[in-house]
Order: C-alpha cells, then structure tokens, then sequence
C-alpha cells in the first residue's frame, strides 16, 4: 500500500512498501502522487524496478532526447554538431509525440517521408539510429518502459524498402582542368575576401577537411619541419582531444609550405589562424564556382578525396597516407581513395628508378 503525508512546504510525500520493497518519492500534487505510485506498485508486481519520479514525468519523445542530452552535457560529452543536428531534426519531426505513439509504424512512415523529400540511404540509417538511441538510453539508463522493439522492426522495413542501408561512395575526382578554371576564376576575382585559389590549393595538397584548413593556427605550424598539427581532428571513436601532425608534402602538384608562407607575408589582420575565414562561407563560394562554370556534382570535399588519390599517385603506402589523412583503417581510408589507372605508370617508372 502507498502511503501519503501533505509535508510543511506544501508538497506531497508518498511511500510505496511493497514485496520487501521500499521506495518514496516527493511531488507538488497529490494526484501526480498517486498516479507514480499505481505505476510503482504495479512495476514491482511484475519483477521490474519502480521508475524515479523525473522520469516518471515524461511524457514525449521530445523530452526523452532532452533528457538525453542533458545527461550527456553533465558528464561533459555534448553533442556534436552533427548529431546536434540530427537530435535537433527528430525532435522537431517527433518530438511532440507521446511516449505510448512510438510504434513500428509510426517510425516506417517517418522513414517514407524523409526519403520522399530527398534523405539518402544513409542519412535515414543515422536517423534511425538516432532513435534507437534515444529510446534504448531511456529504458537502460532511467527504466523507462519504452518499445525498442518497434524500432527495430521499422528499421527491418525500410531496409526492404531500400529506404535505408549503406551510402553511395562518392569516386568524383576533379580533373586538373577543372582545378585549374576554379582557381582561375577565383584569382580573376580581385574583390574576393577569401583566397579561395591558395584555399583549393591547400585542400588538394594536404587532404584536409574544409573545417580543418580554416581552424589551423600559425602555432600549429613547424617552418623548419614542414609539419602542421591539426587539432581535435574528427574521428568515430575520439570526439575530442585528437591532435595529430601531418607532413607538408608536395607532391600533389601544389606546395603547402609555399601556400602558407604566402598567407604570412599577405595577412594583415592579428586572427591566428591561418585562413581566417568562415569554412561555411568558403564553402558556399565553392559551390557557387561550379554552377557558374558549369562544373557538375563536384563538392568542396571531394577536393580531399583528390588530395588522397594523389598521396597514392606519387607512391605512398596506405600506412603513410593514413599520416597524412588522419584514417585509421583500410576500409575508411579505400572511400577516399580514386586512383587513375594511368598513374600506375608514374608508380612503376618510380619503382623502377
């Protein structure tokens, strides 16, 4: 039986002592009391352990991820900005919908929208994921009675649907007549803020990603060695904390200490960073090149796909290149990997040598 008492404060204690179980919990209504203890008493009944109050009180699925990000922010692990994102969009798409509604159908029908309007394959397998990860979290972490089943089974559907699965590996390589009509294009643009043309040339002879070029200070750069360090450089397994240094190399046809020394002698504000530019900004710029040069389905980071194939082209082992690209296994480093057939001949004449 529960048992309730109206404390000084004006809220309400109740008490629930049940099978040798004893738990109590303090909340400003009476009726919220006792409707907690019905569910207590019944989760006890059935094995299971009775949930905290705060949990008790959730009632959507936008406050399941709310609770979830909120306890990953206390033990200092936030979300990043991409799955800041997608946590941003589900709770926009489902968050006002009660915990009882999140059934197999319900996520089959979000899954069929997201691809109508335009969701890939792998985005809605990180959507989807996403879910079950906040539903998972609730009901290991706060025993929330939640269905991870049904996410499971709508995940099982979409993938016979084709809906979800694995992305298309991009093998878009820019030709070095396009590089060479960018950069043009960029440098016959004197009233253009960011050096884009030194920006192309930099990503194709360092691989480096687009937030990576323009977040490097001058402290990360070693003249005497031709070293750079890249700082929290993105990996799957350390979101924070992982710095690595890269050899400048120049054998991509572009030379990046000679790219950074130019930013030497031409920066004339005090920001420490090398490019010190928006990478969104240089981003949107790129994209506008194409379409006016009429340069079809190439995107910014396809310029590290080329820098890596070139790292291949001039004879480096998969060991080296991962030096430089940061990747820590084959599997990831062959999706940036697009080697030409003819380089084969420069590779063999090297060898030869």
């Amino acid at each position: 039986m529960a048992t309730y008492s109206k404390l000084p404060s004006g809220t309400w204690r109740v008490q629930v002592r049940r099978k040798g179980r004893y738990i109590s919990e303090t909340f400003l209504k009476r009726d919220d009391a006792r409707r907690w203890a019905t569910e207590a008493e019944g989760r006890i009944d059935r094995g299971e352990v009775p949930t905290p109050s705060r949990s008790a009180k959730l009632r959507t699925f936008g406050e399941l991820i709310d609770l979830h990000i909120h306890d990953m922010k206390s033990v200092g692990k936030a979300p990043r900005r991409s799955k800041a994102a997608t946590l941003k969009m589900l709770k926009t798409r489902l968050g006002g919908k009660k915990i009882a509604q999140l059934d197999r159908q319900l996520f089959i029908d979000f899954g069929r929208r997201r691809a109508t309007e335009g969701a890939g394959p792998m985005t809605l397998s990180i959507d989807i994921g996403a879910i079950k990860l906040i539903l998972s979290y609730a009901a290991a972490v706060h025993g929330l009675t939640v269905s991870v089943e049904a996410i499971d089974m709508a995940r099982l559907a979409l993938k016979r649907l084709d809906l979800i699965g694995k992305g298309v590996e991009r093998d878009r390589r820019p030709s070095d007549e396009e590089l060479e009509r960018l950069i043009r294009h960029f440098e016959d643009k004197p009233r253009q803020t960011i050096p884009m043309g030194a920006v192309i040339r930099f990503a194709v002879a360092t691989a480096m990603r687009q937030e990576e070029i323009f977040k490097v200070v001058w402290g990360d750069y070693a003249a005497r060695t031709k070293m750079l360090t890249i700082r929290d450089r993105k990996d799957p397994r350390e979101k924070s904390g992982n710095d690595q240094r890269i050899p400048l190399l120049s054998v991509s046809g572009f030379d990046p200490v000679a790219l950074i020394e130019e930013r030497r002698s031409s920066q004339t504000n005090a920001d420490a960073r090398i490019f010190p530019f928006n990478h969104r900004s240089a981003g949107a710029a790129f994209t506008r090149a194409c379409k006016a040069l009429g340069i079809i389905d190439l995107h910014f980071h396809d310029l590290r796909h080329e820098g890596t194939s070139r790292l291949f082209e001039a004879g480096f082992q998969i060991h080296q290149v991962a030096l430089v690209t940061g990747h820590k296994d084959w599997k990831m480093l062959r999706r940036y990997t697009h080697l030409r057939p003819e380089s084969l001949h420069l590779i063999a004449a090297g060898l030869a040598a």
